[in-house]
This record gives C-alpha cells, sequence and structure tokens, in this order.
C-alpha cells in the first residue's frame, strides 16, 4: 500500500502527481521513457497556423510537448500535474515561489513531437521514439484536459499542422521535463 503525504488544496484540487487518482506518491513519476515537456515561463505566446492565431496566452506557460511511443494516459496527467504545480513564478519578494495558478497565469499547449528526434547517428534525426498521430493525440488531448480541470485556462495550436510560435520569454526561464 503507498501512503500519500497530505498536501494543501489549491482552489478545491489536492496538487500532486497523480495525487487526484491515488496511484502514486508525490514527487514520483510513473517510470520508465515518458511525456517529455519544454515548459517556458513567458509574457505573452502565440501559435498561428497559415497566418491565422490558433491560441495564444498572456503571463503564463508555454508547454511544448512531446509523446513517447510507450506513452500512457497515467504519464500524461503525471506531466499535466508537474506543469501546474512548478513554482517558477515570482512572489512579492521576486523569489521563485508561485506556480501558474497562483501568478494568475495560462497556458498554451504545442505538440512537438520533434522533442524525441535522436541525433547520436548521422545528420538526419531519428523520430522512432515518438508516439505515432493515433497514439499521441490522445495523450496530448488528456494533458490540456487535465490542465483544464485543475482550473487553468488552456489554449492550443492544432495537433498535427505546422505551426509558428511567437513567445516572449519572461527570465528566461525554461525548464526540460520528462518522466
Amino acid at each position: 500500500m503507498i501512503e500519500l503525504l497530505a498536501l494543501p488544496e489549491k482552489r478545491g484540487i489536492k496538487y500532486g502527481p497523480l495525487l487526484n487518482e491515488g496511484i502514486i506518491p508525490p514527487n514520483r513519476n510513473p517510470g520508465g521513457n515518458g511525456v517529455r515537456a519544454v515548459i517556458q515561463r513567458v509574457l505573452r505566446a502565440k501559435v498561428t497556423i497559415q497566418g491565422e492565431t490558433a491560441g495564444e496566452t498572456g503571463l503564463g506557460l508555454l508547454v511544448l510537448l512531446g509523446i513517447a511511443a510507450d506513452d500512457t494516459m497515467e504519464k500524461a496527467r503525471w506531466m499535466a500535474d508537474k506543469a501546474a504545480g512548478l513554482r517558477i513564478f515570482p512572489d512579492a519578494l521576486g523569489k521563485m515561489n508561485l506556480d501558474v495558478c497562483e501568478a494568475a497565469g495560462s497556458v498554451l499547449v504545442v505538440s512537438q513531437f520533434t522533442l524525441y528526434g535522436d541525433c547520436s547517428k548521422g545528420k538526419r534525426p531519428s523520430f522512432i521514439s515518438a508516439a505515432r498521430p493515433e497514439v499521441a493525440e490522445p495523450l496530448y488531448q488528456e494533458f490540456v484536459n487535465r490542465l483544464r480541470v485543475l482550473g487553468l485556462a488552456t489554449a492550443t495550436g492544432k495537433f498535427g499542422a505546422d505551426m509558428q510560435v511567437e513567445l516572449i520569454n519572461d527570465g528566461p526561464v525554461t525548464l526540460i521535463v520528462d518522466n
């Protein structure tokens, strides 16, 4: 039996990796290869497709999300919990002590299979570790839905589309998170 640590509630939701599902204890990931995210603290970001804005955010996070071939819904939810709970926004003293919700921010999520590009051999990246679209898209949607369940305004690009991403990185703060 896994004992879960008590965490303070935020807006009625207990934060922590899969804590609401009671699957794993806080600060532990589900193991194995997993969802990969590049998380950037931004003043603003937007994604366009063929010149039209598909999604945008003001103060908040830009999340570039890669899904591996062996990823699961559990791993997607874990990553959403992790992104939502990262304390990377400054408090009144300027210390990185607030998460995106506490900073009254929002999130822009962009799918990016190239995060699983393997450049170890030759000059052309191999994407064999990236999930096929029929596997990746439901996991991407689970990630986005989980952020929304956590109370975060969440915008997206279009899965699989050719997109242009603009951002103003704040700090700069950029994290690479694997699970």
